[in-house]
């Protein structure tokens, strides 16, 4: 197999945040597998996803296009329906163009991966859809002020992981790995879901921490007292639960403790097919890409789950092991997730492509100092986009407001320092990086900003005009 294409095994876990370890996202998260990858990879400590929700930032990423180039800001559409990007070609159909053997199991794109007509073009082998697996005969939370949505729920119930959908796609992924032709190289894409809602987790995972408030996040009381208005906008209407009602109703520690409870199990899954590749023999020829599709929060800012541009919203863990990866590296200049497409594409040597919004990390998987020419760039429905440099975060909203924090001196982001004059330039100097030429919403782009008009002041939100002076639901 000497001078053979390397193999990828392309990993995708489901709302995950920077809470592992070698992220360092919460001192408690226990993610061995993870941190062992991470040794002996290249870590990007400064990731971010290019949308802080499921559909348009695994669109994003696999298309290798920003939302801003697409038009795919919500929930909706699958990209395929859109004329104008059904004959896209994707990151793993451009692998199987180029002679690889491509596989895939579990959520990789919004709502798994789907069946065989949306995947025929990119995979030649499919597994199960993965999902949440076993689930308790009711739901262990009530109802929250949102409603009662099934995903908004959490905690111990007696079950096995072997009844989990993440164990099943972590057993397909070792039993494709243990057949893999030898005279051919392969792309293996496996999605886990979990921690994503409901995140349920056996007993084992649950006593790995503490039921006491020190597994709890850092938050400040008023943290949003200097934050815009118009950052509620983003995520006024979601089923997630405000602290305040987490508090009120016991609930914020099962939370915390069931994420991080998830997030463990999540990880001996990974340990579970990272020794399948080593019992292959193929770990010396296969790159290895972990990646989660966006941030989320858990009290910070006064929420929990998704849909923001803070760093909590869009920090991801994102891993690369195997050939042309230094060992041991650690990454602070800024990465986008679109960057994995161009990234993999120059790490197995395959054909280029000039049309693709993200830059390669080839540089700085060979020397994690090398610097980067630009900031990551996240965009949440059009207007709204954050930019995140090594030390500052950036972001700009739809009514022209502003946020600005300097994570060497505030990494928890609690200080908004947009309208201190002294900051002026650096204000200025992120600012050149907005997105121009916004595409529009694509029909059928689930969003919840779908227009501002500066004139008036208010926000057409889901047919419904809000107003600065309108009450947020609690």
């Amino acid at each position: 197999m000497s001078g053979a294409k390397p193999n990828v095994v392309f990993i995708a876990i489901d709302d995950q945040n920077d809470w592992v370890g070698a992220f360092g996202g919460h001192p408690m998260a226990k993610t061995p597998h993870l941190d062992r990858l991470a040794a002996r990879g290249t870590a990007f400590l400064n990731a971010h996803c290019n949308a802080p929700i499921c559909n348009p930032s695994r669109s994003s990423l696999m298309l290798g296009l920003r939302p801003t180039t697409t038009g795919i800001y919500g929930l909706a559409p699958w990209f395929r329906t859109v004329p104008e990007w059904s004959g896209r070609v994707t990151l793993p159909q451009h692998f199987k163009e180029q002679g690889y053997r491509t596989l895939s199991a579990g959520k990789v794109y919004h709502g798994g991966s789907g069946g065989p007509e949306k995947r025929k073009l990119e995979f030649d082998v499919w597994g199960p859809d993965g999902g949440v697996g076993a689930r308790p005969g009711k739901k262990l939370v009530g109802p929250t002020p949102m409603g009662n949505n099934p995903l908004v729920d959490w905690g111990v119930f007696p079950h096995r992981d072997e009844d989990k959908g993440d164990y099943k796609v972590a057993d397909w992924a070792i039993r494709q790995l243990k057949d893999a032709p030898k005279d051919q190289p392969f792309f293996l894409a496996a999605g886990f879901f979990l921690p994503h809602v409901p995140c349920y987790a056996t007993q084992q995972w649950f006593d790995l921490y503490p039921d006491d408030d020190t597994v709890l996040p850092l938050v400040k009381e008023d943290d949003r007292a200097d934050t815009p208005r118009f950052s509620w906008y983003l995520h006024w209407s979601l089923p997630e639960p405000r602290l305040k009602w987490l508090r009120e109703q016991k609930q914020w520690r099962n939370l915390v403790r069931s994420y991080l409870a998830c997030t463990s199990f999540v990880d001996a899954q990974v340990g579970r097919v990272m020794a399948a590749l080593d019992e292959a023999g193929l770990a010396e020829n296969t790159i290895v890409v972990v990646w989660g599709d966006h941030g989320w929060h858990l009290g910070e800012k006064g929420i929990s789950g998704k849909n923001t541009l803070w760093d909590d919203g869009t920090r991801v863990p994102l891993i690369f092991a195997g050939p042309g990866v230094a060992k041991g590296g650690r990454v602070m200049q800024p990465a986008d997730l679109l960057d994995i497409y161009p990234t993999l594409i120059g790490l197995c040597g395959l054909d280029g492509r000039g049309d693709l919004d993200g830059l390669s990390l080839v540089p700085q998987l060979k020397d994690p100092a090398a610097k980067r020419d630009r900031p990551a760039i996240t965009t949440h429905n059009p207007g709204n986009h954050g930019i995140r440099g090594e030390r500052w975060r950036y972001i700009r909203y739809a009514d022209g407001s502003e946020e600005l924090y300097d994570h060497q001196n505030d990494p928890n982001e609690w200080t908004n320092l947009a309208e201190r004059p002294e900051h002026a330039a650096v204000i200025a100097e992120h600012r050149k990086w907005l997105p121009e030429n916004e595409h529009p919403p694509v029909p059928g782009s689930a969003q919840r900003v779908l227009s501002y008009d500066p004139d008036k002041d208010e926000a057409v939100w889901e047919g419904t005009t809000v107003r600065r002076g309108d009450p947020i639901p609690q």
